[in-house]
């Protein structure tokens, strides 16, 4: 942290979130120490700061902010945060730039984003020919991150997830 790696702020910020390393869960200091991450450059800790916002923990709920921040984490290539933005958007009723933004995140290899993009074909909203340029994109995603070591390191259960489950907004096909 003195090395003011945006990495160890999140991480912090993580744990006071889940109450881990022996801190209590304390959200306060959790978007304390996201907001200094982000300011850093850590589109993880803007994606945070905006599920922060959205329900209202450790600041004022803030919906406009809370949009801005998944904004600003999406723009810097943070998948789960531009699926979000495309789950909000179709509750809102603009199925079209829900499409667009299961699509860029389904390219860049989010595999929820990919039913998303697969439902949408099915009720119209995306053409067979933006559907088949996604499902391409989404393969060289997935294919480019293979590996032999990663794959022995889900066999082992090492890898762990570092960003909230679930959709923050739930999902327009409701």
């Amino acid at each position: 942290m003195k090395l003011n790696d945006p990495n160890a702020f999140h991480r912090l910020a993580y744990a006071y979130t889940n109450g881990e390393w022996g801190l209590r869960k304390d959200m306060k200091k959790a978007f304390k120490y996201y907001t200094r991450a982000a300011e850093l450059g850590s589109s993880r800790s803007h994606y945070e700061i905006g599920v922060c916002y959205h329900f209202g923990e450790g600041v004022d709920k803030d919906t406009k902010r809370a949009f801005y921040h998944w904004e600003l984490a999406a723009i810097d290539g943070h998948e789960m945060a531009r699926h979000t933005l495309g789950a909000n958007e179709g509750n809102n009723g603009n199925i079209g730039r829900a499409m667009k933004h299961f699509m860029i995140a389904a390219k860049s290899g989010h595999g929820d984003s990919l039913k998303m993009v697969g439902e949408g074909y099915k009720r119209g909203h995306v053409t067979k020919d933006e559907y088949a340029t996604t499902l391409r994109a989404y393969q060289v995603s997935i294919d480019e991150v293979k590996s032999e070591q990663r794959e022995k390191a889900v066999e082992m259960g090492e890898q762990h997830l570092d960003s909230s489950f679930g959709t923050v907004g739930g999902t327009y096909m409701n």
